[in-house]
């Protein structure tokens, strides 16, 4: 999946256009690599998204299409903010 997708799927980013903003800005990370919209992640990568107040760190867990809204926390878990 897109990293772009992954993070308005997984809703840590609300729109997927600002997702795609984020990673064309240099504000988002895979494994330490900084990447494009369609840069594809898979489970187990570990990806950084660079705030203005600062970072946020998490793990992709498991990827889905689609995801209800309680569902969305459970594909990645934060480990450092």
């Amino acid at each position: 999946m897109r990293i772009d997708k992954f993070l308005k799927v997984s809703r840590i980013l609300k729109r997927r256009t600002l997702a795609e903003e984020a990673c064309e800005k240099g504000k988002v990370s895979v494994n330490g690599r900084e990447v494009k919209p369609g840069h594809r992640v898979k489970a187990g990568d570990t990806v950084e998204i660079f705030f203005a107040g600062g970072s946020l760190k998490f793990i992709i867990k498991e990827i889905k299409e689609t995801v209800k809204k309680d569902e969305a926390a459970s594909l990645y878990e934060i480990i450092g903010q």
